[in-house]
């Protein structure tokens, strides 16, 4: 342990030696420097008096602290005091040449490590301007003034000159440090391995060659030697004036950012001048020293300074530059191999997803626009990757979700989201639509800034036609097993309650016959109530499409102005009804008790949706039609009616169910759904169709379009001719029920008529069989037997051809099988309509048959649903 501690100690004691050692040689070098330029600068007084005593060693000693430090002291303050001492100067001007030049140092180089980088000073313009700054200001001003204060001190001055003296010495030893110390300190940095770089260093011996050659030129007094002829002289009057030509070299190293360059020709330069000012030569005349002095000034400064600080600034920018190109290479080199890496990932993900055959996949920027695009896509949407890639994908979107804005939301509910499902109509590269359902994701980078979006696709056109084909089979199913089983309930209960509505309606009016009209208020209840059960009747049969129509060629126009009265009381008094009819007669062939029913169903449904009041108008227009409208194909001439009111409208999700039996959106005990149903199935059942138009808050047009007739005459222009025979006719009056038969025949014999009663087919077969005389046969439709109503007109037909038969039914699918020339009055009916009827059926024949029954007179006044 003692061997190896005392080893340490001696291997210490070793490298303190070689340290100390090497300090010393430091030391004795600068000294030895000091002495030969101190040497050098003591010549110069007894050249020119106004040669500072401290020019160079000022600028020297600040250089050579910067370089070492503090730590070389002893050779600054021994350097610049030993000539002196050799030369036999007084303490005083020894001490103040030592202590001012070591002083200044310190206090240069103290500043400029503060405030100019230190050593690097020299390295930015700014830092140089700051180095010239401090040089003058207070280095070179501390040692003057303490170096002229020791010459006072050893009386080799006049204290009135001190001034003059201080200042020629203080701007000498400033303008000697700007142009010493740069020299110094950028040689001194430069290390040796950069001695390779042979073309700077030819570069530096050229330029102080060149330079070297237009100081001796302009400046050096060799000129007019022995050494050079004086012809120069003669050929060059003022030749001081070739030292502008400085600036070719000085420029040259400056456009080359070389400093080293530049500092050295500009010590060079100034030496030169500094030889031509000692001597007196041109342009340095000792006639004028002050003059002389002050040019070589100017001369050091400008040579100096400024020419270095431009070449600092060109070095910094070729630096920068360098680096730049260094780091542009370097991230060339890095986007190489980012992109040659990014390329494998794309083929590798372009051969993942162009393997997804069911899907189309591809990629969105930030804007929406498309960046990738795989061959299920091109397959689907019928672009090319050459076609969409960079446009938006908006383009798949229907013109009026782009105006709404839905591919902006999808895209922000993705970045919400991260992930947001689509569902809707596309639009195809060829325009047709099609259906899709996937998902639009966004994705980020590493430090989660969103860099675009993934679009996931599929084709769900075909499926989703086989759902809504679906949906819709199972909806008509649906909708035919209710209306098979409503028709079926209404077949079972409407004969029967048409029968009871003929025994209530007939009993009625024939106890209004037979009382006092002013007695029991109970018989208009009770004619009211059956004709709302007639009304609700009817409308339960247009339903189940098993009512059956009479249709008769009306003049429609004529037939509508008959309607208006009956429109206005199924308005209130709040809704203006308008009208805009022609003149011409426009011939239709409907049942016109339906028509009148749809036109009310309308007007009450434009009733309840204007509840404040409004208008509810009423037109006709001739259009000829060659298209589908709904579900029907129409060609041909048509009238439509177009029944428009200004109430609340109807929302676009309600107006495919609008026409629907039993839909509404009126409260409960308010509306039967019924109404638009009715319309619907008669328009259909006179061969044309019904539309509607609505928008919410302005109103709704229902449009009922009617086909024009124009081969049959208007029933209406018939002559209605009236029995003119004495006699009472006979009617046979066939029906199973008693109590409809006896109200049928109490209102016969009101009109005027003898009648006669069976119960069957066969019993009134068998009456006429025996010869009884009948004027006409009157028979329900449906009666038990082997023969029904239309069975017993068939045979009268063959039997009896002269023989009129008229049918009545409250509902049967046999009226819709009857024969066309067979006359079918609905139940219940009343005297009025009982009178039209039988009037049309024994009237003579004078309107030309189309094939289709006449239609009965009114059945009395409708009442709304």
């Amino acid at each position: 342990m003692e061997t190896a501690e005392f080893g340490k100690a001696k291997t210490s004691a070793v490298g303190n030696a070689a340290s100390a050692a090497i300090y010393l040689a430091g030391l004795s070098i600068i000294v030895a420097s000091y002495l030969g330029l101190t040497g050098s600068a003591l010549l110069l007084p007894a050249i020119n008096p106004a040669t500072t005593p401290l020019w160079p060693p000022t600028g020297f000693a600040l250089a050579l602290v910067l370089l070492g430090g503090y730590r070389l002291w002893p050779a600054i303050l021994a350097g610049p005091v030993i000539p002196y001492l050799m030369a036999g100067r007084s303490p005083f001007e020894c001490g103040s040449v030592g202590i001012g030049t070591l002083l200044a140092a310190f206090a240069g180089t103290w500043l400029i490590i503060r405030y100019s980088n230190g050593r690097q000073t020299f390295s930015t313009p700014a830092a140089i301007a700051k180095f010239a700054i401090i040089s003058f200001a207070p280095t070179t001003m501390i040692s003057s003034i303490i170096v002229l204060a020791g010459f006072i001190l050893a009386n080799n001055l006049d204290p009135s000159d001190a001034v003059v003296t201080w200042s020629t010495w203080w701007l000498a030893d400033a303008a000697g440090t700007v142009v010493i110390a740069p020299v110094v300190v950028l040689w001194a940095m430069l290390p040796l391995r950069n001695f390779s770089k042979w073309n700077d260093l030819l570069e530096s011996v050229v330029v102080s060659i060149l330079v070297s050659i237009v100081g001796i030129v302009a400046y050096s007094p060799l000129v007019g030697s022995n050494l050079i002829s004086d012809d120069l002289n003669v050929l060059l009057p003022h030749r001081s004036l070739f030292g502008f030509l400085v600036l070719v070299p000085l420029l040259w190293a400056v456009l080359r950012g070389n400093r080293r360059s530049v500092a050295t020709a500009a010590l060079i330069f100034v030496g030169m001048a500094v030889w031509g000012f000692a001597t007196g030569s041109d342009s340095f005349a000792k006639t004028d020293l002050n003059g002389a002095l002050l040019s070589l000034l100017v001369l050091s400064i400008c040579v100096s300074v400024p020419p270095l600080a431009l070449a600092a600034a060109i070095a910094m920018r070729q630096k920068t530059e360098d680096y730049l190109l260094s780091v542009r290479n370097e991230l060339n080199r890095q986007i190489e191999r980012k992109n040659a890496v990014l390329d494998s990932v794309k083929r590798h993900f372009q051969f993942l997803i162009d393997g997804v055959v069911d899907y189309a996949i591809f990629a969105l920027d930030k804007e929406g626009h498309v960046t990738s695009w795989n061959s299920t896509a091109q397959k689907i949407m019928g672009y090319t990757p050459e076609e969409i890639i960079g446009k938006h994908f908006g383009i798949f979107y229907r013109p009026d979700e782009r105006r709404a804005g839905a591919p902006i939301r999808a895209l922000e509910a993705a970045i919400k989201k991260g992930k947001h499902a689509v569902e809707g109509w596309r639009i195809k590269k060829n325009g047709t639509l099609f259906f899709v359902t996937g998902a639009v994701s966004s994705y980020r980078d590493d430090s989660g800034t969103l860099t675009g979006f993934i679009n996931i696709l599929r084709d769900a056109t075909e499926r989703r036609d086989a759902e809504e084909k679906l949906f819709q089979a199972r909806e008509q199913l649906a909708m035919s097993q209710k209306m098979e089983a409503i028709g079926k309930l209404t077949g079972g209960i409407a004969h029967d309650f048409n029968n009871l509505l003929m025994i209530i309606g007939g009993s009625a009016q024939i106890f209004a016959r037979l009382l006092d009209p002013k007695l029991p208020k109970a018989i208009e209840a009770i004619q009211t109530a059956a004709k709302r059960g007639e009304t609700l009747t009817r409308q339960l049969l247009t339903f189940s499409r098993h009512q059956h129509l009479s249709p008769t060629v009306v003049d429609l126009n004529a037939s509508l102005k008959n309607m208006r009265t009956m429109i206005e009381s199924s308005l209130r008094g709040n809704i203006v009804y308008n009208e805009n009819l022609g003149d011409g007669v426009w011939p239709v062939k409907v049942d016109l008790a339906e028509l009148e029913l749809a036109i009310v169903n309308i007007a009450v449904n434009a009733r309840d949706a204007m509840p404040n009041g409004g208008t509810f108008a009423l037109s006709i227009n001739e259009v000829t039609i060659d298209q589908a409208i709904g579900d029907n194909r129409l060609r041909g001439v048509f009238f439509a009616i177009a029944l428009s009111d200004t109430g609340t409208g109807i929302p676009p999700n309600l107006m495919s169910k609008m026409f629907d039996p039993f839909f509404t959106t009126k409260e409960v005990g308010k509306g039967t759904g019924l109404g638009l149903s009715q319309v619907y199935g008669f328009a259909h059942q006179a061969g044309g169709t019904v539309t509607a138009d609505s928008k919410v808050g302005q109103g709704t047009t229902i449009t009922i379009h009617l086909p024009y007739c124009a081969d049959e005459q208007i029933t209406g222009s018939v002559a209605k001719t009236k029995t003119q025979n004495s006699q009472r006719r006979t009617v046979l009056v066939v029906d199973d029920s008693v109590d409809v038969a006896e109200v049928t025949s109490s209102l016969f014999e009101h009109l005027g008529y003898e009648t006669i009663y069976r119960d069957s087919a066969e019993a009134a077969l068998k009456l006429l069989d025996d010869g009884t005389k009948i004027d006409i046969v009157f028979s329900d439709i449906v009666m038990p037997g082997t023969i029904d109503g239309v069975g017993l007109a068939r045979e009268i037909g063959s039997r009896y051809p002269n023989l009129p038969v008229a049918l009545t039914t409250g509902y049967s699918d046999a009226a819709i099988a009857a024969p066309p020339h067979l006359r079918i009055l609905r139940k219940p009916f009343d005297a009025e309509a009982l009178k039209e009827f039988i009037r049309d059926v024994t009237a003579p024949k004078l309107t030309k048959t189309s094939g289709a029954p006449l239609a009965p007179g009114r059945t009395g006044a409708l009442r709304k649903n």
